[in-house]
């Protein structure tokens, strides 16, 4: 071909709109659901057997998603779950979209927190006790039909709930045998119990920018299949 019909070509197809892709939209805007907030934070794992992937937490700003800060984080020992069919026990993390209720931890919430942050004492408890009124709730002191051995007494875990945010996962009508105490929190020596965790400086850094005002939610998932996060 001659190098005139070659440019003509090659204009003509750019005139077509066969030009350089366009960059694809951010993941908020590629999901189904995002919570109706202007805050988001997205928990994404290459696949359901994975404990690792990436926690991004996003900002709406004039009608678009604006990333405002990403890290590594760590998933459940055995994965992930769709959040539905989720069993007690079995150490994944579950996939979905969850409002988050509030902040706690055994240090003092960075400053700047907006949320809602309770202090860990040497009396609290996180009942998973499938028999007790306090299923999946904050206890303090434990609660007579809470079992130690089917809780936790968060001040034990000094590394992990130096700071964390509940994540409402089973929370507001708590199904027995679901799971329970499904957190945001700072990573401990390797894959979680079922929670998302990220580093310490990580997790400050989420709760300075959560504004619960804006509604923030996160939504945990895989990169694609039937737990993709853009399918919750």
């Amino acid at each position: 071909m001659r190098p005139g019909a070659v440019a003509l070509a090659v204009s003509s197809l750019l005139a077509l709109g066969a030009g350089p892709a366009a960059p694809a939209p951010p993941l908020p805007a590629r999901m189904a659901d995002t919570g109706g907030g202007t805050q988001l934070i997205t928990a994404v794992a290459p696949k359901r057997a994975s404990t690792t992937g990436t926690v991004t937490w996003w900002d709406r700003e004039d009608g678009r998603w604006v990333k405002r800060g990403s890290a590594p984080a760590r998933f459940g020992a055995n994965g992930l779950a769709a959040g539905a069919t989720r069993k007690q026990g079995t150490n994944t993390t579950p996939t979905g979209l969850y409002h988050l209720p509030y902040a706690f931890g055994i240090k003092a919430a960075p400053r700047g927190t907006a949320y809602t942050y309770r202090r860990v004492r040497q009396d609290s408890w996180w009942c998973q006790d499938n028999g007790s009124r306090s299923y999946n709730r904050w206890s303090e002191p434990r609660a007579a039909d809470c079992r130690a051995a089917e809780s936790e007494h968060l001040i034990t875990y000094s590394a992990q709930y130096a700071h964390a945010l509940v994540i409402g996962f089973n929370y507001e009508r708590p199904v027995r045998g679901r799971g329970a105490g499904i957190f945001l929190h700072v990573n401990g020596r390797g894959a979680t119990a079922g929670c998302v965790s990220v580093s310490e400086k990580a997790m400050r850094r989420i709760l300075v920018w959560a504004d619960p005002a804006r509604r923030p939610h996160i939504a945990v998932g895989t990169r694609s299949g039937s737990t993709a996060v853009t399918r919750l």
